[in-house]
């Protein structure tokens, strides 16, 4: 079950959730809208390795935008940090991004209970758009799970000390 704008506010209210920084004016009927950080991490090379660590090149967005073309991959990372030991976290990109052609964290929007990040997020475009540096970029719902609970946070995975642009690192277990 996806939670309400009273059930995000109160479950902020009570720390169930965490969301830093947090505008109450941010919360939407049924989610949170966050915004892209300040960097972009561009990923180097025309062929990615499974086995291997991904290179790239972090930039920060100047205030004046950053041009993002196609064919490219783009590690971004989000303003906000969340956490909750109580709710799943569901990211999405929204209408708003889709419309410019930027497709925002397709492939991994789930976040555990107990996971406690600034998440990092898979970008791709349809053709050059200039994005901003804070600029409004998707959605976060929180989700009430059923049965026994076991916080990401404390099961020692590899993403739990995420807190910036994190490359995959799916070659840790390809060794």
């Amino acid at each position: 079950m996806i939670l309400t704008r009273e059930a995000i506010t109160t479950a902020v209210e009570r720390g169930d959730i965490v969301i830093e920084p947090f505008a109450p004016e941010r919360v939407s009927p049924n989610a949170y809208d966050w915004h892209l950080g300040d960097r972009i991490r561009v990923c180097e090379g025309d062929e990615l390795d499974a086995a291997a660590a991904t290179r790239g090149t972090e930039h920060v967005i100047p205030a004046e935008g950053m041009v993002l073309r196609p064919g490219r991959l783009y590690l971004g990372v989000t303003h906000e940090r969340t956490h909750s030991e109580r709710y799943a976290q569901m990211i999405n990109g929204d209408r708003s991004l889709g419309a410019l052609g930027i497709w925002v964290h397709v492939s991994a929007p789930l976040g555990h209970v107990g996971h406690a990040i600034r998440w990092t997020l898979e970008i791709r475009v349809a053709q050059p758009v200039k994005v901003y540096p804070l600029m409004p970029f998707g959605k976060i719902v929180f989700l009430s799970t059923a049965g026994a609970t076991a916080s990401y946070q404390h099961l020692g995975h590899k993403y739990t000390r995420t807190s910036g642009i994190d490359i995959s690192r799916l070659y840790e277990e390809l060794r």
